[in-house]
């Protein structure tokens, strides 16, 4: 199953080419003043794509919209139009109306303008709404004394169109937002994506085949991370077209040149006194440099960052590896080759015995030569009674007996387009720090704050059990039957943002921080031969897959007292609040929200934020969230098919307790003058394209996903498509073999990697 915006095929530009700024009569005048000082009569277009044949209604004008879906007002009027009696919303007329601008939406996922757009749709004359809607006099008089009066009730509409129009077969809601999707493309003159190339060669199910990814423009070669065995392989994309993939799911068409053995080169290399390489976490490309992030076999111990020169075939040649923190998790260059900085995350030991510093290593690099040492950038002056003790405000700090450079774990680097900064997200405590790359120096700290999900638009999915029989409703359990989606907002509950990736834009001189929030909890386990060993090792619990649990900062709602823990009565007034239809079953921040202390929560912290979000990387403010559109979105796209997903089976819902999508991947790019952001969500599957040039308002372009959840991802992964886009290069279309601009995905289960063009 291939949900994007393909699904009526491309809406022609010159259909859409319509006169807008004419002053054509359309319709009828009310008013015969012929006065010079009257204002004159304008033509608007109403466009899924144009609609013709529908009637319309201002103060002072009526008629039908004609071929190119136009219709007359006057400055300042509102317009309504309508289908027999069925009134769509009204709105303030203006020269081009979508149904995003009839329900004030910003997607064509949100459930009233998607509905308008089905029902325009459905009662297309001939069935092909590329080519244009037309509304038949037939379907006029069927709507005679019909009425639809919410258009975000999809039962009630689709109960409403089946009995009116009972002869004509309702457009699915993924059909029609895919149609009208099209269309904005072409009126907005926004890129989309479509699929040219794949790598599955070597799939493997959840074995770290395809995590991060990379590009070297003078060879034309991708490279990509293979975590467990630490290699890394080159791609040849030398041959790709344009082409649109015919076999999306299964497709293979890119070869692999080599596969480059990290993990051999590092051990070998003897001025690292026997270094012993456990995953490699990540790859950057600038210039001929690659440079890639090395754990120590022993994750406490301190990296290294591997540095390799590339030539024009793309054989890669191991310069030398530098030290870095422990568990380096992230590596970038600097797009002037002039540093390498890399995220060292400082993970504990699975018994919490050892807890090394997070830490961040930038290396200096002249004429493509890394220098032999790096800068090690810790922590500690934030410490308690440290000289920079009062800039932690708003950073999470919340580890066991940690000190704040313990508990400070850098996860991914973002760097500034001007090269003068790096922005590195904390994820675990929910802040980002700015690091000056001249000076070597952490310049600041910030908190990302909180999001607020009583909030409408804010809303989320919070339990994997909340679908509703007729049974359940007898049963007063549950209100209105229902098939388990249920995105909805709830009082004193907040999201702590928590990026993983974050990416970084110069965009009117203000440098932004575009920050995927995944989100993401602590636990850690240790290995035991039994139960009886783990409790007398003081673990918390035993699991027989995973060991013995040694800290966990996660818990159910409805398992809050198993750490001595309760909801404030007082707060959460609704005694149903903590039942698995409502909360009880959403893994909630253990450590938050006890404000005086005395064990009774008055507001829940959830992990992560289920969007993506934009920050100003100058003051620290936040400038936009997507609020819960990507839930929304899914909903309609994915309906109890894909919903909250997990990532290694087709389990609908199996995520909404948790981290519900999962943003994680996240890229930014420029196509022509607009900015676009790229964020893929690593459980659900797929990706989320937004124009971001005006950052305070950025818009949904497309939602594309390679996956059919129907296939058994166990028995047959070679049929399943992408799963858990993990990690995402943007290519410009200066530097793509193309010469458009491609978005490059590593599928860290399915083992594969695809790769988007961008145009």
């Amino acid at each position: 199953m291939k949900f994007t915006s393909k699904g009526f095929g491309k809406v022609s530009p010159m259909v859409l080419a319509v006169a807008l700024g004419s002053a054509v009569m359309v319709g009828c005048s009310d008013n015969d003043d012929d006065s010079s000082s009257s204002p004159s009569v304008q033509t608007g277009a109403f466009v899924d794509s144009p609609v013709e044949g529908i009637n319309y209604r201002t103060a002072t004008q009526s008629g039908a919209t004609n071929a190119d879906g136009e219709f007359s007002y006057l400055p300042g009027e509102t317009v309504t139009f309508s289908i027999g009696d069925i009134e769509l919303p009204t709105v303030t007329a203006s020269a081009l109306i979508t149904p995003l601008d009839l329900t004030g939406s910003d997607n064509p996922y949100e459930e009233a303008a998607n509905n308008i757009a089905r029902l325009l749709q459905t009662l297309d004359a001939d069935g092909n709404a590329s080519n244009g809607i037309t509304i038949s006099q037939s379907s006029h008089t069927a709507a005679v004394n019909a009425q639809i009066t919410d258009w975000s009730d999809t039962d009630a509409f689709e109960t409403t169109v089946g009995t009116v129009f009972a002869d004509e077969t309702l457009v699915s809601a993924n059909q029609a937002a895919q149609h009208l999707e099209d269309s904005l493309h072409t009126q907005k003159g926004h890129a989309s994506l479509s699929l040219i190339g794949r790598f599955a060669e070597t799939q493997e199910l959840d074995e770290g085949m395809a995590e991060i990814v990379a590009f070297h423009k003078n060879s034309d070669s991708i490279l990509v991370i293979n975590a467990n065995d630490k290699t890394v392989d080159i791609l040849n994309a030398e041959e790709l077209s344009s082409t649109e993939l015919a076999a999306p799911l299964t497709a293979s068409n890119l070869t692999r040149r080599s596969k480059l053995e990290v993990g051999t080169d590092v051990d070998a290399d003897e001025n690292l006194n026997g270094f012993v390489s456990g995953g490699i976490n990540s790859v950057a490309v600038v210039n001929n440099l690659m440079a890639v992030a090395v754990e120590h076999d022993n994750k406490q111990a301190n990296g290294v960052i591997a540095f390799y020169s590339l030539n024009e075939e793309g054989v890669a040649t191991y310069l030398k590896s530098v030290a870095a923190g422990a568990l380096p998790d992230n590596v970038q260059i600097s797009s002037d080759g002039a540093y390498a900085i890399s995220a060292n995350e400082g993970e504990p030991s699975g018994d919490y015995q050892t807890d090394p510093e997070g830490t961040i290593t930038v290396v200096s690099i002249t004429n493509g030569v890394p220098a032999d040492n790096g800068t090690q950038l810790d922590f500690k002056a934030f410490n308690e009674g440290g000289a920079r003790a009062d800039e932690i405000e708003g950073v999470r700090i919340s580890g066991l007996n940690a000190s704040v450079a313990q508990d400070i774990e850098p996860e991914y680097v973002a760097i500034s387009d001007d090269n003068t900064k790096a922005f590195v997200s904390l994820q675990e405590n929910n802040a980002i720090a700015v690091i000056d790359l001249e000076s070597k120096t952490i310049e600041r700290l910030f908190g990302l704050g909180y999001k607020d999900h009583s909030v409408a638009g804010n809303g989320l999915d919070a339990s994997n059990k909340d679908d509703c029989s007729a049974a359940d409703v007898e049963a007063q359990e549950c209100d209105e039957v229902n098939d388990g989606i249920n995105i909805k907002t709830y009082a004193n509950l907040r999201g702590l943002y928590m990026p993983d990736s974050v990416a970084s834009v110069e965009i009117n001189g203000v440098n932004y921080v575009v920050t995927a929030n995944e989100g993401d909890s602590r636990e850690y386990f240790f290995d035991v031969e039994n139960e009886a060993e783990c409790t007398e090792a003081n673990g918390l619990d035993y699991d027989e897959d995973d060991g013995c649990l040694s800290w966990v900062d996660e818990i159910r709602v409805k398992d809050l007292d198993d750490l001595n823990l309760s909801l404030n009565e007082e707060v959460f007034t609704d005694e149903s609040i903590a039942d698995s239809k409502n909360l009880g079953r959403l893994k909630v921040i253990s450590t938050e929200g006890d404000t005086d202390g005395n064990g009774s929560l008055e507001t829940l912290y959830s992990f992560g934020t289920r969007s993506f979000s934009i920050f100003n990387g100058d003051t620290g403010a936040l400038v936009f969230d997507s609020g819960d559109d990507f839930e929304q979105i899914t909903a309609q796209a994915l309906g109890t098919d894909g919903f909250n997903s997990t990532n290694d089976e087709n389990a609908f819902d199996d995520r909404s307790d948790d981290k519900g999508p999962e943003p994680e991947a996240l890229a930014v790019g420029k196509v022509g003058e607009k900015t676009y952001a790229f964020i893929g969500l690593e459980r659900t599957g797929g990706i989320m394209m937004y124009e971001i040039t005006d950052p305070a308002n950025p818009e949904f372009v497309q939602y594309t996903v390679n996956r059919d959840y129907s296939v058994d991802v166990d028995a047959s992964l070679e049929n399943a498509g992408d799963l858990a886009p993990e990690g995402f290069k943007f290519v410009s279309a200066e530097d793509s073999p193309t010469n458009n601009a491609l978005l490059i995905v590593g599928n860290e289960v399915s083992g594969s990697t695809s790769v988007y063009e961008v145009k």
